[in-house]
């Protein structure tokens, strides 16, 4: 499973499309409480080559709510990290995502579709310092505590605010995020002081329901002298009740304003985009090579290991006639034999290798089982 501020997806191994769609969209039903034709207009689905091109584009940042962001990498990885520790990714996934990875780094390496995106939560802050203007100074609170929150923090502090408050329920990782960027902890079940004191609220706790709502917004605006407050809600689902956008003297920004602020800077970056999703399109297809390939690793090796046991076979046959020669011509008849054996099936091998997965190489598997008696 891979969540992000963007997407929750789900990627599995299946011997049936359909039947495996219909099973993974009952189990999220039933944890989010919903019937499948609630869920049904939420829900998007890939399979084979196209699902493999997805997951490189989110990887190579070309599905991000900011183009070419890098952030999305490290949670493609931790997702991958997450399955393997939890039995859920075989060989199959693990060659996928592996790849995801690989396609990640080259995408950014051999173009500029990451330059001057580092990520979701710097997009925000640079968004907030277009608003705000200079940031250096202002007081801002920080709601949340995980990858999402550490990141604005950090970008934060590296614009150079006055003071950054932390919010968590768990308070624990509020001290530690707090320490981290040299700011300090605000209790989270009374926000409304601290929304009174800051000139910038960034929220991002991905706790599933609304944690800012309009009467302790309305709280805070009561003891802020009329000061204007910035809030960007930068959490899926959202963290900030929609209602206080609309209240006096609060500006609400969300991801869809996040997504049109960064729209600005895609035409620059369209050339690389085109030249990511070339690169995607040569890695989908180098990675489908692979999968064949190891799909036709089993039947090359039971044809070389016959083939092996009917050249030693006929070696024993001969020892007596061989008695005679020296160990060195002895060596000179092994390896003679078995360079024949090899040559004779070096491009057998080949072409059951590339043309595995096709119509055409079931056809060559087919003929090999049948003609070398392989099971």
């Amino acid at each position: 499973m891979l969540s992000t501020c963007n997407r929750t997806e789900i990627y599995a191994v299946a011997e049936r499309f359909h039947g495996a769609f219909g099973d993974i969209r009952d189990v999220l039903c039933s944890i989010g409480g919903l019937t499948p034709d609630e869920l049904h207009p939420h829900l998007y689905s890939q399979h084979d080559d196209a699902a493999i091109s997805h997951l490189f584009e989110v990887a190579a940042g070309l599905d991000s709510a900011v183009l070419g962001e890098s952030e999305i990498l490290g949670q493609v990885r931790n997702a991958w990290e997450l399955a393997r520790v939890e039995g859920g990714a075989k060989s199959t996934l693990n060659l996928l995502f592996r790849h995801a990875l690989e396609v990640g780094k080259r995408a950014r390496t051999e173009t500029a579709i990451g330059r001057g995106t580092a990520s979701v939560s710097h997009a925000a802050v640079e968004m907030a310092q277009e608003r705000l203007g200079e940031l250096s100074g202002r007081r801002v609170l920080v709601v949340g505590a995980g990858e999402m929150a550490e990141g604005t923090a950090v970008a934060l502090r590296g614009a150079g605010v006055g003071e950054i408050a932390v919010t968590n329920r768990t308070v624990e990782r509020a001290i530690a995020l707090a320490a981290r960027v040299g700011g300090r902890v605000h209790p989270f079940a009374d926000l409304g002081p601290a929304l009174a004191e800051a000139d910038l609220v960034v929220s991002c706790t991905g706790a599933g329901s609304v944690v800012i709502d309009t009467d302790t917004v309305e709280q805070g605006l009561a003891h802020r002298n009329g000061r204007h407050l910035f809030v960007v809600d930068i959490a899926v689902p959202r963290d900030v009740d929609t209602g206080v956008g609309s209240l006096p003297g609060v500006t609400l920004l969300d991801l869809d304003d996040l997504r049109a602020w960064a729209e600005r800077g895609l035409q620059q970056r369209a050339g690389e985009a085109e030249r990511v999703r070339q690169i995607v399109g040569e890695e989908v297809e180098r990675h489908v090579l692979d999968v064949a390939a190891r799909l036709a690793a089993p039947l090359v090796a039971s044809l070389r290991s016959k083939a092996e046991g009917i050249r030693q076979s006929e070696h024993e046959r001969f020892q007596a006639k061989l008695a005679d020669l020296t160990p060195a011509q002895r060596e000179a008849v092994e390896a003679l034999t078995m360079g024949i054996v090899n040559k004779l099936l070096h491009d057998p091998s080949v072409r059951l290798k590339e043309d595995a997965g096709s119509p055409r190489g079931e056809r060559y598997a087919s003929a090999v089982r049948e003609l070398f008696d392989l099971s």
